[in-house]
């Protein structure tokens, strides 16, 4: 039986928790997930699982944050004027924001903190820093 090696496309079904078992997603209902094996188009420590697995093998495997979606990254928590908020956006902990990069590039914020003349936010990846567990499950592997 052909097994995963770099290189394949494979197509699998996850389901990813955090370590303490809150479940953040999964393929499980919908269409598999279809990758690359050693492309880098996943985080490297799902990616580094699939070598060696078989159709129909399933696995769960341990990330640490180092080899998922890295480490808390201090220089991506943001301090923004208060004055540069609309006046009738009403800012609160845990909100989703999207800021534009001096490209004019989207990308994602949290807002961490409201003081009176600055938001604290955060930049980093929501699983930044964290430990992750996968279920995985190998559907197909095309040469």
């Amino acid at each position: 039986m052909v097994e995963v090696i770099k290189g394949n496309v494979v197509k699998v079904h996850y389901t990813g928790k955090l370590a303490n078992g809150e479940q953040f997603d999964s393929s499980i209902g919908k269409d598999p997930l279809e990758f690359t094996v050693g492309a880098g188009q996943m985080i490297a420590g799902f990616d580094a699982a699939l070598p060696g697995m078989k159709v129909g093998d399933k696995k769960t495997i341990n990330i640490v944050a180092k080899d998922g979606y890295g480490e808390t990254d201090e220089t991506a928590i943001i301090e923004f004027p208060k004055e540069n908020v609309p006046a009738d956006m009403k800012l609160e902990i845990g909100q989703q924001l999207t800021l534009s990069d001096e490209q004019g590039q989207p990308f994602p914020v949290v807002v961490k903190e409201v003081k009176d003349d600055i938001v604290i936010l955060d930049a980093n990846h929501f699983l930044a820093g964290k430990d992750l567990v996968f279920d995985i499950e190998l559907l197909e592997i095309n040469e």
